[in-house]
């Protein structure tokens, strides 16, 4: 079975090109240019990720990435836009983005960004020789559900989160090497990616701080390293 993907993109040089290269890829691809249109094409289509340029007619691709996530929290969404500066890219990933890929963009660059997103959602990048539920101070990781759970409280994490946290776990009170995670889990190690982790570990630190006990630490030039004190 293809996996789909729902494409929002107005010029139609850039929409053609990049939908031929995906569905030469064995993806089935639905090009959209108006957004008015994307968000009724997602509940229709049931898409395995989402591909939304951000200056789109009538409603713009962070909206439309807002009005995705209040129905599906789980599929994957990568922004694609020519504005990124930090405060655009905040924007992307409070608006529901799993990645951010901004113009001009090389077509093996989105090719690497689709398939590591896709690996999670058809695939689970489950390893049977890896735990996928960790204990975290008082909070329970369930990886393959993408759930953080603390007291009964429960977090639905999104795939890139879940396996950012899952590489912390795996490495847990010992250094997690960041130019590997990058590769591992983004497809490449370039600055862009690694200012992209950096913002998902805010993230995770965020839903973590319930919990004293609980440090990350950011090595600089290194990677992380998540701590249990105590």
């Amino acid at each position: 079975m293809l996996a789909k993907i729902l494409f929002a993109e107005d010029d139609v040089n850039i929409g053609m090109i990049t939908k031929q290269f995906l569905e030469d890829l064995d993806y089935e691809v639905y090009l959209y240019k108006n957004g008015n249109e994307v968000v009724s094409a997602f509940h229709r289509l049931k898409p395995d990720l989402c591909l939304l340029d951000v200056m789109l007619p009538y409603k713009d691709g962070f909206t439309i990435g807002r009005e995705i996530r209040q129905d599906d929290p789980k599929v994957p969404i990568i922004f694609i836009t020519a504005k990124s500066q930090l405060k655009d890219v905040l924007e992307g990933f409070e608006s529901g983005a799993n990645d951010y890929i901004k113009k001009p963009f090389s077509l093996e660059e989105l090719k690497a960004r689709v398939l590591s997103l896709l690996r999670f959602r058809i695939d689970g990048l489950l390893d049977e020789d890896e735990p996928n539920e960790f204990e975290i101070g008082s909070f329970h990781f369930k990886y393959d559900q993408q759930l953080l759970i603390q007291n009964g409280s429960e977090r639905l994490l999104s795939p890139r989160e879940a396996d950012l946290l899952k590489e912390l776990c795996l490495n847990i009170q010992n250094t997690m090497d960041k130019a590997k995670t990058l590769r591992k889990i983004w497809g490449d190690d370039t600055f862009y990616n690694g200012r992209s982790m950096d913002v998902y570990i805010t993230k995770i630190r965020k839903y973590l701080k319930a919990d004293s006990s609980i440090e990350i630490l950011n090595l600089r030039g290194v990677g992380y390293k998540l701590l249990i004190k105590g």
